[in-house]
């Protein structure tokens, strides 16, 4: 009878060994798989961050040079129509005009022609990658 006992103890000991065992190796792939879930999102961001930066550093580069090139075209565009008009401040002020006249059209149309694009094209350069890696 004792015997029995002292075997009896002897399995549930191992067998809370063997359990003990399995949650530690248990907890130790959960961490692991924590780990690599943690350095995938570090590694999207940081994707994502670059490709938003690059387009943004090249929207910087062609913004510039566009209007360095809508400077000179305006220059030439205001003498041009300096020598239709006889006058130099008239080409000018007419070519002043047209800005003029663009900078309000933009702004009663800003919804449309710049807040709803930018929005989409940023939405679309955030979630797009998550599509592709489904």
């Amino acid at each position: 009878m004792v015997l029995l006992s002292i075997l009896s103890l002897l399995i549930k000991d191992y067998k809370m060994e063997k359990t003990f065992a399995r949650t530690e190796e248990l907890a130790a792939h959960v961490k692991e798989f924590v780990n690599n879930r943690i350095a995938a999102a570090k590694l999207s961001i940081a994707e994502k961050t670059s490709k938003l930066a690059a387009k943004i550093i090249a929207i910087i580069i062609v913004s510039l040079v566009f209007f360095l090139f809508l400077i000179f075209a305006s220059t030439a565009l205001a003498y041009s129509l300096s020598k239709l008009t006889g006058e130099l401040y008239w080409g000018f002020l007419i070519v002043s005009g047209i800005y003029f006249l663009l900078l309000v059209l933009i702004w009663k149309t800003k919804e449309r022609l710049l807040r709803i694009p930018i929005m989409n094209a940023i939405l679309h350069q955030l979630f797009n990658d998550a599509d592709e890696e489904d």
